[in-house]
């Protein structure tokens, strides 16, 4: 998931008392897909696209996908906070990588939703620790 300055606060925010909220808005073809695939349960990595430019924390798919209230023809998810990283992953540490050079994220740098390998997350949370 990807989050503009500040929306990880907000998200954090928003879930300090109800612990989980919608993610909604999100207005591109391929991105809706990825939600319409994700599953119950999902780990999903957020990532700050604005000035900070890492990957800064973990949510869960508490609800799969469904009409999304701002504009029925798009999808929605909600989401429940797992953790914030315990260092954030910058997109210079993720470039480094060679393991991660395929990442759908270094190829198609608009989308604001997109799927992780399995090893791609496992690369990143242990470089977060």
């Amino acid at each position: 998931m990807d989050g503009k300055i500040g929306a990880w606060g907000i998200f954090l925010g928003r879930f300090q008392k109800k612990k989980e909220d919608v993610w909604d808005g999100v207005r591109n073809y391929q991105a809706r897909n990825f939600l319409r695939d994700m599953k119950l349960g999902d780990l999903v990595m957020f990532y700050h696209s604005g000035k900070e430019k890492a990957v800064v924390g973990i949510a869960e798919v508490s609800e799969v996908s469904f009409p999304d209230p701002t504009n029925k023809d798009w999808l929605a998810v909600r989401l429940k906070v797992n953790r914030d990283l315990n260092n954030p992953v910058s997109l210079k540490e993720i470039k480094s990588k060679d393991a991660l050079s395929e990442m759908l994220m270094l190829r198609q740098t608009r989308l604001s939703v997109m799927s992780l390998q399995k090893d791609e997350f496992d690369i990143i949370l242990k470089m977060s620790s």
